[in-house]
Protein backbone atom coordinates (compact mmCIF):
# COMPACT_ATOMS: atom_id res chain seq x y z
CA UNK A 1 0.00 0.00 0.00
CA UNK A 2 2.86 2.32 0.78
CA UNK A 3 4.33 1.76 -2.69
CA UNK A 4 0.97 2.57 -4.29
CA UNK A 5 0.72 5.77 -2.26
CA UNK A 6 4.21 6.84 -3.28
CA UNK A 7 3.54 5.96 -6.93
CA UNK A 8 0.62 8.39 -6.95
CA UNK A 9 2.79 11.02 -5.25
CA UNK A 10 5.57 10.56 -7.80
CA UNK A 11 3.14 10.78 -10.71
CA UNK A 12 1.68 13.97 -9.26
CA UNK A 13 5.16 15.45 -8.93
CA UNK A 14 5.89 14.60 -12.58
CA UNK A 15 2.61 16.24 -13.56
CA UNK A 16 3.50 19.44 -11.68
CA UNK A 17 6.95 19.42 -13.24
CA UNK A 18 5.67 19.05 -16.80
CA UNK A 19 3.08 21.78 -16.27
CA UNK A 20 5.77 24.14 -15.03
CA UNK A 21 7.95 23.33 -18.05
CA UNK A 22 5.07 23.98 -20.45
CA UNK A 23 4.26 27.32 -18.83
CA UNK A 24 7.94 28.29 -18.89
CA UNK A 25 8.12 27.41 -22.60
CA UNK A 26 5.11 29.62 -23.31
CA UNK A 27 6.64 32.55 -21.40
CA UNK A 28 9.91 32.21 -23.31
CA UNK A 29 7.98 32.50 -26.52
CA UNK A 30 5.87 35.47 -25.48
CA UNK A 31 2.55 33.74 -24.77
CA UNK A 32 0.59 34.81 -21.67
CA UNK A 33 -2.91 33.56 -20.97
CA UNK A 34 -5.75 36.04 -20.25
CA UNK A 35 -6.01 36.93 -16.56
CA UNK A 36 -9.57 35.62 -16.23
CA UNK A 37 -8.54 32.10 -17.27
CA UNK A 38 -7.29 29.81 -14.49
CA UNK A 39 -4.51 27.36 -15.27
CA UNK A 40 -5.47 23.84 -16.40
CA UNK A 41 -9.20 24.45 -16.53
CA UNK A 42 -11.16 23.50 -19.69
CA UNK A 43 -10.97 27.17 -20.77
CA UNK A 44 -7.21 27.09 -20.35
CA UNK A 45 -6.89 23.97 -22.50
CA UNK A 46 -9.11 25.54 -25.16
CA UNK A 47 -6.81 28.57 -25.15
CA UNK A 48 -3.76 26.32 -25.49
CA UNK A 49 -5.28 24.50 -28.47
CA UNK A 50 -5.59 27.79 -30.34
CA UNK A 51 -1.91 28.77 -30.00
CA UNK A 52 0.17 28.88 -33.18
CA UNK A 53 3.93 29.27 -33.32
CA UNK A 54 5.90 30.93 -36.11
CA UNK A 55 8.41 28.08 -36.38
CA UNK A 56 7.36 24.43 -36.98
CA UNK A 57 9.92 23.14 -34.46
CA UNK A 58 8.36 25.29 -31.74
CA UNK A 59 4.94 23.91 -32.61
CA UNK A 60 6.30 20.37 -32.26
CA UNK A 61 7.91 21.13 -28.90
CA UNK A 62 4.69 22.74 -27.68
CA UNK A 63 2.63 19.72 -28.69
CA UNK A 64 5.08 17.33 -26.99
CA UNK A 65 4.81 19.32 -23.76
CA UNK A 66 1.00 19.26 -23.95
CA UNK A 67 0.99 15.51 -24.59
CA UNK A 68 3.37 14.96 -21.67
CA UNK A 69 1.08 16.89 -19.32
CA UNK A 70 -1.98 14.94 -20.47
CA UNK A 71 -0.09 11.66 -20.10
CA UNK A 72 0.91 12.56 -16.53
CA UNK A 73 -2.68 13.50 -15.69
CA UNK A 74 -3.78 10.12 -17.01
CA UNK A 75 -1.22 8.29 -14.87
CA UNK A 76 -2.31 10.22 -11.76
CA UNK A 77 -5.93 9.27 -12.47
CA UNK A 78 -4.93 5.62 -12.92
CA UNK A 79 -3.03 5.64 -9.63
CA UNK A 80 -6.06 7.15 -7.87
CA UNK A 81 -8.30 4.46 -9.35
CA UNK A 82 -5.92 1.80 -8.00
CA UNK A 83 -6.00 3.45 -4.57
CA UNK A 84 -9.80 3.41 -4.50
CA UNK A 85 -9.83 -0.27 -5.53
CA UNK A 86 -7.20 -1.14 -2.94
CA UNK A 87 -9.25 0.52 -0.18
CA UNK A 88 -12.07 -1.94 -0.81
CA UNK A 89 -9.96 -4.78 0.61
CA UNK A 90 -7.43 -2.96 2.80
CA UNK A 91 -7.47 -3.94 6.47
CA UNK A 92 -7.06 -0.29 7.51
CA UNK A 93 -9.78 0.96 5.15
CA UNK A 94 -12.17 1.71 8.08
CA UNK A 95 -9.48 3.90 9.65
CA UNK A 96 -8.94 5.75 6.37
CA UNK A 97 -12.69 6.32 6.00
CA UNK A 98 -12.88 7.63 9.56
CA UNK A 99 -10.01 10.05 8.92
CA UNK A 100 -11.88 11.37 5.89
CA UNK A 101 -14.47 12.73 8.30
CA UNK A 102 -11.95 15.45 9.13
CA UNK A 103 -11.96 18.69 7.18
CA UNK A 104 -9.19 18.75 4.57
CA UNK A 105 -8.64 14.98 4.63
CA UNK A 106 -9.67 13.43 1.32
CA UNK A 107 -9.06 9.93 -0.05
CA UNK A 108 -5.47 10.69 -1.03
CA UNK A 109 -4.56 12.20 2.35
CA UNK A 110 -6.25 9.46 4.39
CA UNK A 111 -4.71 6.68 2.29
CA UNK A 112 -1.25 8.24 2.56
CA UNK A 113 -1.56 8.45 6.36
CA UNK A 114 -2.64 4.85 6.91
CA UNK A 115 -0.32 3.44 4.24
CA UNK A 116 2.73 5.21 5.67
CA UNK A 117 1.95 4.97 9.40
CA UNK A 118 -0.13 1.81 9.71
CA UNK A 119 -1.77 1.34 13.12
CA UNK A 120 -1.90 4.83 14.66
CA UNK A 121 -2.53 3.42 18.12
CA UNK A 122 1.08 2.22 18.21
CA UNK A 123 1.99 5.78 19.19
CA UNK A 124 1.68 6.25 22.94
CA UNK A 125 0.46 9.82 22.65
CA UNK A 126 -0.47 12.55 20.20
CA UNK A 127 2.78 14.31 21.04
CA UNK A 128 4.75 11.22 20.04
CA UNK A 129 3.06 11.19 16.63
CA UNK A 130 3.74 14.92 16.19
CA UNK A 131 7.42 14.34 16.95
CA UNK A 132 7.56 11.35 14.60
CA UNK A 133 6.24 13.49 11.77
CA UNK A 134 8.80 16.21 12.46
CA UNK A 135 6.11 18.81 13.19
CA UNK A 136 7.49 19.88 16.57
CA UNK A 137 9.93 22.78 17.06
CA UNK A 138 13.64 22.08 17.24
CA UNK A 139 15.31 23.10 20.47
CA UNK A 140 18.75 24.39 21.38
CA UNK A 141 19.53 24.47 25.09
CA UNK A 142 22.48 26.08 26.82
CA UNK A 143 22.39 26.12 30.59
CA UNK A 144 19.15 27.74 31.70
CA UNK A 145 18.55 29.20 28.26
CA UNK A 146 16.28 27.39 25.79
CA UNK A 147 15.82 28.56 22.22
CA UNK A 148 13.26 27.09 19.85
CA UNK A 149 13.78 26.98 16.12
CA UNK A 150 12.05 25.62 13.05
CA UNK A 151 10.32 22.25 12.99
CA UNK A 152 12.63 19.24 13.08
CA UNK A 153 11.36 17.72 9.80
CA UNK A 154 12.39 14.29 11.05
CA UNK A 155 10.39 11.15 10.43
CA UNK A 156 7.96 10.58 7.59
CA UNK A 157 8.00 13.47 5.12
CA UNK A 158 5.25 11.97 2.95
CA UNK A 159 2.70 12.24 5.75
CA UNK A 160 4.02 15.61 6.87
CA UNK A 161 3.46 17.01 3.38
CA UNK A 162 -0.19 15.91 3.14
CA UNK A 163 -0.81 17.09 6.70
CA UNK A 164 0.37 20.60 5.86
CA UNK A 165 -1.74 20.58 2.69
CA UNK A 166 -4.80 19.57 4.74
CA UNK A 167 -4.07 22.28 7.30
CA UNK A 168 -4.74 25.07 4.78
CA UNK A 169 -8.44 24.16 4.71
CA UNK A 170 -8.80 25.43 8.29
CA UNK A 171 -8.33 29.03 7.18
CA UNK A 172 -12.11 29.02 6.67
CA UNK A 173 -14.68 29.27 9.45
CA UNK A 174 -15.87 26.00 10.98
CA UNK A 175 -18.97 24.64 9.28
CA UNK A 176 -20.31 21.31 8.09
CA UNK A 177 -20.11 21.53 4.32
CA UNK A 178 -21.83 19.07 2.00
CA UNK A 179 -18.60 17.25 1.03
CA UNK A 180 -17.74 16.73 4.72
CA UNK A 181 -21.25 15.44 5.48
CA UNK A 182 -20.99 12.99 2.59
CA UNK A 183 -17.62 11.70 3.81
CA UNK A 184 -19.00 11.34 7.35
CA UNK A 185 -21.93 9.23 6.20
CA UNK A 186 -21.83 5.95 8.12
CA UNK A 187 -19.30 7.14 10.69
CA UNK A 188 -20.03 6.79 14.39
CA UNK A 189 -21.13 9.81 16.48
CA UNK A 190 -17.82 9.65 18.37
CA UNK A 191 -15.77 10.05 15.19
CA UNK A 192 -18.00 12.88 13.96
CA UNK A 193 -17.65 14.59 17.34
CA UNK A 194 -13.84 14.48 17.12
CA UNK A 195 -14.02 15.86 13.58
CA UNK A 196 -16.26 18.75 14.64
CA UNK A 197 -14.08 19.53 17.65
CA UNK A 198 -11.08 19.61 15.30
CA UNK A 199 -12.86 22.04 12.99
CA UNK A 200 -13.82 24.42 15.79
CA UNK A 201 -10.41 24.42 17.41
CA UNK A 202 -8.22 24.52 14.33
CA UNK A 203 -10.26 27.14 12.47
CA UNK A 204 -10.10 29.39 15.52
CA UNK A 205 -6.41 28.61 15.99
CA UNK A 206 -5.63 29.48 12.39
CA UNK A 207 -7.28 32.88 12.65
CA UNK A 208 -5.65 33.54 16.02
CA UNK A 209 -2.14 32.84 14.72
CA UNK A 210 -2.76 34.61 11.42
CA UNK A 211 -4.10 37.73 13.14
CA UNK A 212 -1.08 37.63 15.41
CA UNK A 213 1.17 38.35 12.46
CA UNK A 214 2.57 34.87 11.91
CA UNK A 215 3.67 33.93 8.42
CA UNK A 216 1.02 31.82 6.68
CA UNK A 217 3.44 28.93 6.20
CA UNK A 218 4.19 28.96 9.94
CA UNK A 219 0.47 29.01 10.71
CA UNK A 220 -0.19 26.05 8.39
CA UNK A 221 2.61 24.09 10.05
CA UNK A 222 1.19 24.80 13.50
CA UNK A 223 -2.27 23.67 12.39
CA UNK A 224 -0.82 20.52 10.81
CA UNK A 225 0.85 19.69 14.12
CA UNK A 226 -2.41 19.99 16.03
CA UNK A 227 -4.36 18.19 13.30
CA UNK A 228 -2.09 15.19 13.79
CA UNK A 229 -3.36 15.02 17.38
CA UNK A 230 -6.94 14.61 16.21
CA UNK A 231 -5.83 12.07 13.62
CA UNK A 232 -4.13 10.09 16.39
CA UNK A 233 -7.34 10.21 18.47
CA UNK A 234 -9.43 8.87 15.58
CA UNK A 235 -6.87 6.17 14.77
CA UNK A 236 -6.82 5.00 18.39
CA UNK A 237 -10.61 5.01 18.58
CA UNK A 238 -10.90 2.90 15.44
CA UNK A 239 -8.38 0.39 16.79
CA UNK A 240 -10.33 -0.01 20.03
CA UNK A 241 -8.32 2.40 22.16
CA UNK A 242 -10.69 5.30 22.93
CA UNK A 243 -8.85 8.40 24.06
CA UNK A 244 -11.48 11.11 23.56
CA UNK A 245 -10.43 14.46 22.16
CA UNK A 246 -6.66 14.92 22.39
CA UNK A 247 -5.28 17.59 24.67
CA UNK A 248 -3.08 19.63 22.35
CA UNK A 249 -0.44 22.01 23.65
CA UNK A 250 -0.89 25.72 23.02
CA UNK A 251 2.84 26.04 22.38
CA UNK A 252 3.58 28.04 19.27
CA UNK A 253 5.40 26.46 16.38
CA UNK A 254 8.14 28.61 14.86
CA UNK A 255 9.29 27.40 11.48
CA UNK A 256 12.45 28.53 9.68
Amino acid sequence: MRDLSRLREDMKELERNMKQRLLAFLLRNGFTKPEKIRNWTPRHWNWLKELKFSHPIQQIVFQEYCDAVLDCEKKVAQAMAEIERALEHYSLAPVAKALMGLRGVDVTTAFTIVAELGDLSRFDSAAQLMAYLGLVPSEASSGAKTQRGGITKTGNGHVRRVMVEAAWSYRYYARMTQPILLRQKGLTPDICAISWEAQKRLSHRYRHLNNGGKRKTVVATAIARELSGFIWAIGCHMMGRPVGTPAVSEERVKAG
